[in-house]
């Protein structure tokens, strides 16, 4: 599938409820499996400017690295902003909790879009998104560190497009702008950052297991008649999850002809959290990059490259499995699950099994992107992530 038709499926599928009655399930399945899709052949652009760490002029050049440090320190960094937002709801107005976040995310929403926005604008005009310069100030803020406001003036034109969406969504709170918001995040987040090497995703995950099986389970009735995790998911009114509507609840009004379907109410939604797409992405994309070296892709087709994708298929297909399997969990017994607790086995021991069954457990626990960009950088070529015609002379 060319992301052109990922892309068109994606649109298809953000719009569909409004018109016709989606089964939820089925919903949250495809849309995020297409989010997926789209992300992680996105995060290709990676290999075609240099891996993890590297950053350029060039409009969308470099990305985040996230170390084994990090992935460490991320459920107990998570567990302490979570518990944090937990009290501020409880102790604090709720209202005006909401508009700081509103601000926040609208603010973010207009970059997000723009991402979004950037690579179609620089198609439909012809321009060469590697060969722009960027312009713009960069400094550093207290707390925050260095910030950079540098943009191509292709990306400034889409942020100024973007902005009366993320303006319409400060101002309506309406479920499609969420989700619009909340898809340019995962795209933006699976595109732009990288886990580094397969050990530090499983790393990330295994913690994130527990941390959300704790943060679900754990807390159960504690402090609050609910969950921390699902108090602080009904309470946060920002796009940080995608809100897929229950077809029953629809309301049907006439607009121009047109039979559109309406969804007052939060209880007429069913939500999931953008960590539960982005987290398990970040590790699928991993693999589809893996896949690109082991394959000997060229690097400067990016999403474009036409390669054998044996690690980031099996992945995917579990990651949808996991999805499924959450849900229906969810359903039998009418109580919000974490889907990581499901995710996570899946999207690890798939890539365990495609490594034993290809003969390539070594090779992939040995791949690292960062080793890989330097071992480039000096005319080398390193051991790891073998291609499969060399394995085929071995």
């Amino acid at each position: 599938m060319s992301l052109s038709i990922a892309y068109v499926s994606l649109l298809a599928l953000w719009l569909a409820p409004v018109f016709v009655a989606v089964p939820v399930a089925a919903n949250v399945v495809v849309t995020t499996a297409v989010i997926l899709y789209i992300a992680c052949h996105l995060s290709l652009n990676q290999r075609k400017q240099g891996g993890a760490g590297e950053q350029g002029d060039g409009a969308g050049v470099g990305s985040d690295k996230i170390t084994a440090e990090d992935a460490v320190r991320f459920p107990i960094v998570g567990s302490g902003v979570l518990f944090g937002l937990f009290l501020v709801f409880k102790y604090l107005d709720k209202d005006i909790v909401n508009l700081v976040f509103s601000v926040y995310f609208s603010l973010l929403g207009t970059y997000a879009i723009g991402f979004v926005l950037e690579p179609m604008v620089s198609s439909v005009l012809g321009v060469d998104r590697q060969s722009l310069k960027s312009f713009g100030p960069e400094f550093n803020l207290p707390l925050l560190g260095p910030v950079s406001l540098r943009a191509t003036w292709v990306e400034a034109l889409c942020i100024v497009m973007a902005a009366p969406v993320a303006a319409l969504y400060f101002r309506t709170k309406h479920w499609l702008l969420n989700n619009l918001l909340g898809i340019s995040f995962a795209l933006h987040g699976i595109e732009k950052m990288s886990l580094g090497s397969p050990k530090t995703g499983m790393i990330l995950l295994a913690g994130l297991f527990f941390y959300d099986i704790f943060w679900v389970f754990g807390t159960d009735k504690i402090l609050t008649g609910d969950s921390v995790m699902v108090t602080v998911a009904k309470s946060l009114d920002a796009p940080i999850k995608l809100l897929f509507p229950k077809p029953d609840n629809a309301t049907v009004t006439e607009v121009y002809g047109l039979a559109v379907r309406e969804f007052p109410g939060a209880s007429h939604f069913s939500m999931l959290g953008l960590g539960d797409i982005v987290i398990p992405g970040l590790f699928i994309a991993l693999l589809l990059r893996y896949d690109a070296e082991r394959a000997g892709a060229d690097r400067t087709e990016g999403p474009q490259g036409s390669f054998a994708k044996p690690f980031f298929h099996s992945n995917l297909l579990a990651y949808i499995l996991g999805l499924g399997t959450t849900l229906y969990v969810m359903e039998t017994f009418k109580a919000a699950q974490p889907a990581l607790l499901y995710l996570v086995p899946a999207c690890i021991g798939a890539a365990l099994l495609s490594s034993a069954v290809l003969g390539e457990v070594s090779s992939l626990f040995a791949y690292d992107e960062e080793e890989k960009q330097g071992a480039d950088g000096q005319g080398s070529e390193p051991a790891t992530a073998p291609s499969v015609e060399s394995k085929k002379k071995q």
